[in-house]
């Protein structure tokens, strides 16, 4: 099957001018990456502050267009003008900030303001809303302002407008470091749930127990791919961590703990949940021999 996204030799470079002097900074912040993404699968892409991933996000549906080489997605190339707006409906994002993306005081209306954007019928509209605001648990608060939200339910709504617009893929830009752990819980869960009926998800995350839930992490590091592998293969290697300067996992470093302290537990386990539901099933296997 063909990739949705290919990013072939791309490079992207912020440039400042000097208000005062007129001298221009160029700062290269995505430096020769290239990479492809399979249609419905769930990658995540993660490193320091700096390192380009953010930018590389936007680079993926449009938003900020190659200093050179190239990103297809669906076989169109985000710089041609006249394919701009199929990739966008193609590739959808959602942000850090969901007060970011809202644009309008009534919650239908906010999730409706893309599909009106790309020409939809006003019936199919209506059916897209509805339908986006239920997968996110947030039809019951349809007629509400974005103001009398929580900051998880913002974000929830942000992912209905994503939704909204039926793409094929969606682009995930830091969406819980905003949240607390229970709005964080439930976002993420959304996205699990959206990649499971078939969206390609592409979550940046700076958060390593989100990362570990992907098929495929990528590691960013001074705008180039330091590692790409799953998460089993990343996490079970504490040098390459360390020298991308970030952390373990919970779940891994707690593993690796109790491990050590002679209790054998498979290494293929980096999440939370697969922790716990390993641990919960040792008695019942215990008292069955």
């Amino acid at each position: 099957m063909k990739p949705i996204i290919q990013v072939k030799d791309l490079i992207f470079e912020y440039t400042r001018t000097d208000a005062e002097t007129g001298e221009k900074t160029v700062n290269r912040a995505v430096d020769n990456v290239t990479f492809d993404i399979a249609k419905g699968s769930f990658v995540a892409v993660i490193g320091q502050n700096g390192s380009g991933k953010s930018t590389l996000a936007k680079c993926l549906n449009g938003l900020l267009l190659p200093t050179s080489g190239e990103v297809h997605v669906s076989g169109m190339r985000t710089s041609d003008d006249e394919h701009i707006w199929d990739v966008r409906s193609k590739v959808g994002m959602v942000f850090q900030n969901p007060d970011n993306q809202i644009v309008s005081s009534i919650i239908e209306d906010d999730v409706a303001f893309g599909p009106e954007n790309l020409g939809i019928e006003p019936a199919e509209i209506r059916r897209r809303v509805d339908e986006a605001l239920r997968e996110v648990g947030m039809y019951d608060q349809r007629k509400k302002g974005p103001h009398q939200l929580s900051g998880g339910q913002k974000q929830r709504i942000a992912i209905a407008g994503a939704i909204a617009m039926r793409p094929e893929c969606i682009v995930f830009d830091e969406p819980t470091a905003m949240l607390d752990p229970k709005g964080r819980n439930m976002v993420l869960y959304i996205i699990k749930k959206l990649n499971r009926e078939g969206i390609t998800t592409i979550l940046i995350t700076h958060f390593m127990e989100e990362a570990a839930q992907a098929e495929r992490i990528i590691v960013m590091q001074q705008g180039r791919i330091f590692s790409d592998s799953t998460p089993h293969e990343l996490f079970s290697d504490r040098e390459r961590i360390r020298a991308a300067g970030l952390e373990l996992p919970p779940a891994v470093d707690l593993r690796e703990r109790v491990t050590a302290l002679g209790c054998e537990i498979p290494a293929d386990i980096v999440t939370a949940d697969d922790l716990i539901d390993f641990i919960t099933k040792q008695p019942a296997a215990a008292a069955a021999e």
